[in-house]
C-alpha cells in the first residue's frame, strides 16, 4: 500500500497561511482592491487541500527569494 506524503513539508512548496477577516479586510485596504480582483487558488490545490481554508478565505504565500529573501502572495480561494 502507498504510503501517503505530506506535500507541504517539500522544499519547493511555498508556505500557505490562512488570514484572519481583519487581515484580508487590511490586504484589501492597502492596495485598494476587492477580493474578486485578486489571483485564485483552487480549494483542490493540493498545497492547501488538507487545511481548515475555505471558498471565503485569503491565503498568504511566502516564497524564498534569492535576491528578495522572501516574496508575498495573496490569492482568494475559489472552488
Amino acid at each position: 500500500m502507498a504510503k501517503k506524503v505530506d506535500i507541504t513539508n517539500h522544499v519547493l512548496v511555498p508556505k500557505h497561511v490562512k488570514l484572519s477577516e481583519k487581515e484580508k479586510n487590511e490586504i484589501l485596504e492597502k492596495y485598494k482592491i476587492t477580493l474578486s480582483e485578486l489571483p485564485r487558488i483552487s480549494i483542490n490545490d493540493p498545497a492547501i487541500k488538507d487545511t481548515e481554508i475555505t471558498t471565503k478565505d485569503v491565503v498568504k504565500i511566502i516564497r524564498e527569494s534569492p535576491t528578495a529573501k522572501e516574496t508575498v502572495y495573496y490569492r482568494r480561494v475559489v472552488k
